[in-house]
């Protein structure tokens, strides 16, 4: 297994499908439901969130293809919308990039709370705010980058890991929510925001030298 490509999956999908951003939206859409239903609904956004995941992993690259995309092109595009990601949350404003523009989430969480029974697992909350755009560009540059059996195996398990945390997070929401201050909050989004930066980076500049070798260097 490809560890060095594991360790940074884990940073990159961590960082950006991070649970702990996801909370406050999780306990607003269910703040009305009993515990139980609360607990259901948690693990069908890891579920969720999973199958998409695992669906972009397998088919990221075929879909490139029939556009005629390059994973290098995707790379340098995806590094770029990373960046924009990461500014975000450095900055404290978020990111339209993958979260969608305020109006939107604003549609979002309107729909959902008009009607109390509507599911809001897979809508608003596995797709589009954990697997977002941002999370998309991630599974499909380092799906490009694994090389063979080893390389799929470390982000599968990579996948794996943060949506067990998700999971984990989700299930225990409410008491997370009442002892996690706005401080630990804002710290952890900026360190996140710093993490995906640098691998925004890192994507970009591999991009370059593989697109332009004599540029690079």
């Amino acid at each position: 297994m490809d560890t060095a490509l594991l360790v940074k999956a884990l940073g990159g999908l961590f960082a950006i499908m991070n649970p702990f951003v996801a909370l406050p939206i999780f306990l607003t859409l269910t703040g009305g439901y009993e515990v139980a239903r609360q607990r259901k609904t948690a693990i069908r956004v890891a579920i969720d969130s999973l199958v998409l995941a695992l669906v972009i992993l397998v088919g990221g690259k075929a879909i490139l293809g029939f556009f005629g995309v390059g994973v290098d092109d995707f790379r340098i595009a995806g590094g770029i919308v990373l960046m924009t990601i990461a500014l975000g949350m450095l900055s404290g404003k978020g990111s339209s990039a993958h979260q969608g523009t305020r109006a939107e989430q604003g549609h979002q969480t309107a729909a959902a709370e008009a009607q109390p029974q509507a599911d809001v697992s897979f809508y608003p909350m596995a797709f589009p705010m954990m697997v977002g755009p941002g999370t998309i560009t991630v599974i499909i540059v380092f799906a490009g980058s694994a090389d063979g059996v080893g390389g799929y195996l470390a982000v599968v398990i990579a996948l794996l890991v943060v949506v067990a945390i998700l999971a984990g997070v989700l299930w225990f929401a409410p008491s997370i929510g009442h002892h996690m201050s706005q401080t630990l909050r804002v710290i952890m989004t900026r360190l996140m925001g710093m993490i995906l930066a640098a691998i925004a980076v890192e994507m970009i500049l591999t991009g370059l030298a593989h697109t332009f070798p004599r540029w690079v260097t």
